[in-house]
């Protein structure tokens, strides 16, 4: 059989980054042995989970590139994928474990539990709960719980054993029996009557019955592997191969990465920019879009909102905390699905570096194709209200101009605003700027003669004019810094941006003056 992997998500909330790491690794290890990947949606939590949140995690998966082969929207032979539409399925597999002596009803009250703990911590010993029931004869405890079903089933542990679990990452990890209390399977029916699984019940019958191979999933859920075992046991069914891996800390930290943690990179200029590509509410205040979780930097959303490329993306979760050699950092997809395995997955953290995966989407940026780069800013322009709907051969011609001359400060999408948001519409000029650099004193004057001079060169070209200006800034012996200051500041607005020739070229002759007769009036 060929190997099956899966990932199961909670829809209470949007992709975290250390999740989608995990579901990354999974793909890339089904991919590579020719297997099948399965996105399985654990929604037996009735309280925390969001139906609307579903939707945003299939979307983000797909947005990355990873798409699965069997799971919602796509269907297969094992489902169905949501667990809250396999609930009888799980009844029916603890009724089965009663009826084999392998679990048990138990009519504890919440008092007796305490009193048993309170006991165990008197006497300073482990409190591990064995039930009274759990040695009565398996067909009075099917025939007590059929009477009377106002019980939770609890798994039977075997007592004095060993278990060792065999994992790929932290290797071999030995639990004692008698260290494990006897875990709840089944919870006492609820005021509708129905009776809900527990988490590691619950998971391992789906890994079973949709004969999952290889269980990759965060380090965190090894304390639950033991329990795990035990049930995958009593079920008679084989065992999965178990890789932990390790978490992934927030930046420079020896923390898990938490959207708590990452609020503090929601920067005023990281918070204009959302405002700028129209991800949030206009009427959302500053604090509203800090602390919003859907599009928290520890979110898949946030990245895909301010326009990452996703291969850029899906490079950046492969090499948290995989590596191929000592050495290489930028690979393509291929190379990852060839290469990958588990063996190279370090058994420490691995640290998320926002610094870093902006870096990556950078170089990424610099190897796309010019009409990737038009189709993936021209959404981000059109939320701004620079662009319509109708692209013509004219603005699209002048859009690549733009990604040309912004050149490497292109590094995501939305990008294009800071740099070359002043390309589309009027300059919206920065007081302190104006003030700094066109009231300065002989700075109007300039300007004027700039501006005649401007319309005697022909063609209007970055290079004819940057040779131009060059020659009048020598012959007038002026400082071609201060020229450029007020040309950039007259013409923009801003300060920071592409070569201001090159600026000058794309906006044209007409435009340019225009702009130059708007600051003079100021």
């Amino acid at each position: 059989m060929s190997i099956r992997t899966r990932f199961a998500p909670s829809p209470t909330g949007y992709l975290h980054i250390g999740g989608v790491r995990t579901a990354l690794f999974n793909w890339l290890l089904t991919k590579r042995m020719g297997g099948q990947f399965v996105l399985r949606i654990d929604d037996t939590d009735a309280e925390r989970n969001r139906p609307e949140s579903l939707q945003p995690i299939l979307d983000g998966f797909r947005w990355l590139g990873i798409q699965w082969d069997e799971g919602p929207e796509v269907g297969g032979p094992y489902g169905p994928y949501f667990q809250s539409q396999r609930n009888d399925r799980y009844v029916q597999a603890a009724l089965d474990l009663v009826a084999k002596d392998h679990a048990y009803p138990d009519y504890s009250t919440k008092e007796e539990l305490d009193a048993s703990r309170k006991e165990a911590e008197a006497a300073k010993r482990q409190f591990v709960f064995r039930g009274k029931l759990r040695d009565a004869a398996p067909a009075d405890n099917q025939q007590r719980y059929a009477d009377n079903p106002r019980a939770v089933v609890r798994l039977k542990v075997p007592e004095g054993e060993k278990i060792v679990i065999h994992d790929l990452i932290a290797g071999d990890v030995e639990i004692r029996t008698d260290t494990i209390g006897d875990p709840v399977i089944l919870r006492e029916p609820n005021a509708a009557g129905d009776r809900r699984p527990l988490y590691n019940f619950a998971t391992v019958v789906d890994d079973a019955d949709m004969k999952i191979t290889h269980i990759v999933r965060a380090k965190e859920h090894l304390s639950n592997t033991g329990v795990q075992v035990l049930a995958y046991h009593a079920l008679g069914v084989p065992l999965p191969q178990f890789a932990h891996v390790p978490v992934v800390n927030a930046p420079k930290s020896n923390k898990k990465l938490s959207k708590r943690d990452m609020q503090k990179f929601m920067t005023p200029d990281v918070i204009a920019m959302l405002r700028a590509v129209h991800a949030v509410p206009s009427d959302w205040t500053d604090e509203q879009i800090k602390t919003n979780e859907n599009l928290n930097p520890a979110t898949v959303a946030f990245y895909r909102a301010l326009g990452y490329l996703p291969a850029a993306m899906v490079n950046y979760f492969g090499r948290l905390g995989w590596s191929l050699d000592d050495k290489t950092e930028i690979m393509s997809l291929e190379t990852m699905i060839e290469n990958f395995g588990v063996d190279r997955i370090n058994n420490s953290p691995a640290s998320f570096d926002p610094e870093k995966l902006t870096w990556m989407a950078g170089e990424y940026m610099k190897l796309a194709p010019l009409e990737t780069k038009i189709e993936g800013v021209l959404p981000v322009l059109r939320r701004a209200g620079l662009v319509g709907e109708e692209i013509d051969d004219n603005l699209r011609a002048k859009i690549a101009q733009v990604i040309g001359v912004c050149g490497d400060r292109l590094k995501v999408f939305s990008d294009i605003l800071q740099y070359g948001a002043f390309f589309f519409r009027d300059p919206i000029y920065d007081m302190s700027l104006v003030q700094k650099r066109l009231h300065k004193e002989g700075a109007a004057d300039l300007l004027r003669e700039l501006d005649g001079f401007l319309s005697g060169i022909d063609p209007f070209e970055h290079a004819e004019i940057e040779e131009r200006v060059k020659a009048l800034v020598q012959e007038k012996g002026v400082k071609l810094g201060d020229v450029n200051h007020v040309l950039r500041v007259a013409t923009t607005g801003v300060m920071v941006g592409p070569g201001v020739f090159e600026c000058l070229a794309i906006l044209g002759k007409d435009e340019v003056k225009k702009r130059i007769a708007k600051a003079l009036a100021l």
